[in-house]
């Protein structure tokens, strides 16, 4: 399979193309996020990027051959283990294969945890049942500047026509990391235009579900009950702030560099989350990869303590 052409995320349950035979691309559908394997999939939205297709078909004008690119081969990557056991290929494996050969050459960063961006990163919700619906902007994003509303229908951004939340996601994925991000919908019939500001970190979002990065991922193991609204306010936290005792089954990893049954953890390197313990320790595998050295904030007797520990 041509990978430069049949260009997707590969963390995901499927995907289709709508090309022409001469590899032309009119439309993709597929995709998904954090809340689930198939939240952003429809038949009725398939059928919506279908028709979409066919439209774009029928506009269709024949262009010139493309340009011949380097074959994308599974087996050039520094990391093909899995093909001496001759097993199947899954697709999240493209993106640990390149990460490696990336790794291998010192030219990988964490720029590249950050691929497929959501279409709500830059503040638009589209509908899944007509892929180019908004349906919702939210208030003081990117989107809500140049003064798309509800109601609209996105005609292109970064330059590829949509149709689906998969083409959205493809679209943003080749935008900047920061600057300017070209789109038009089109508002009560009338076309408009603009470009989208984005600044450093606007590709950010829940990574956590991506196979391909569960090995880079990490895990604080930490185990206990929330602290009660009336303990928070004893020790002078926010009651909506992440606070937890840690019980008796300190896990061997934090024993060793001195968590101790009872202590309070409050934060993780001076950052303080709203929500529950689960919430922290989602913080930490979002935001951190394994190896990195973060201190767990904590207090014991009313002291605060910090604990260095390197992630794993």
């Amino acid at each position: 399979m041509n990978l430069n052409l049949f260009e997707f995320d590969y963390d995901l349950t499927w995907m289709a193309f709508f090309l022409n035979a001469d590899e032309t691309i009119y439309g993709r559908y597929g995709g998904r996020d954090a809340a689930g394997p198939d939240t952003r999939n429809t038949l009725a939205g398939l059928h919506f990027a279908l028709e979409q297709a066919l439209k774009a078909h029928e506009r269709y004008q024949a262009k010139p051959a493309p340009q011949k690119v380097p074959v994308f081969r599974a087996e050039d990557f520094a990391e093909t283990k899995i093909l001496q056991r001759n097993n199947c290929i899954h697709c999240h494996q493209l993106k640990e294969f390149r990460r490696a050969d990336l790794k291998a050459k010192g030219t990988w960063t964490r720029d590249e945890l950050w691929t497929y961006p959501l279409p709500e990163n830059v503040g638009i919700t589209l509908d899944n049942n007509q892929g180019n619906l908004v349906n919702a902007v939210q208030l003081k994003s990117p989107a809500n500047t140049v003064g798309l509303k509800a109601g609209d229908r996105l005609e292109k951004l970064n330059g590829v026509s949509i149709a689906s939340f998969a083409d959205a996601q493809h679209s943003l994925h080749k935008a900047p990391k920061q600057g300017e991000i070209p789109i038009s919908w089109l508002h009560d019939g009338k076309s408009m235009s603009a470009t989208l500001a984005v600044a450093e970190g606007w590709r950010k979002t829940n990574i956590t579900w991506r196979p391909s990065l569960l090995d880079i991922l990490p895990s604080l193991p930490v185990s206990g009950d929330d602290l009660t609204a009336a303990e928070k306010k004893a020790l002078g936290i926010s009651e909506t702030r992440a606070a937890f005792r840690q019980d008796k089954f300190v896990h061997s990893s934090l024993k060793k560099v001195g968590l101790q049954q009872g202590d309070v953890v409050v934060a993780v390197d001076g950052q303080a989350v709203e929500g529950t313990m689960e919430d922290l320790v989602g913080h930490v595998r979002r935001n951190y990869l394994v190896g990195d050295k973060v201190t767990l904030n904590v207090l014991r007797g009313g002291k605060r303590v910090e604990i260095a520990i390197e992630l794993k």
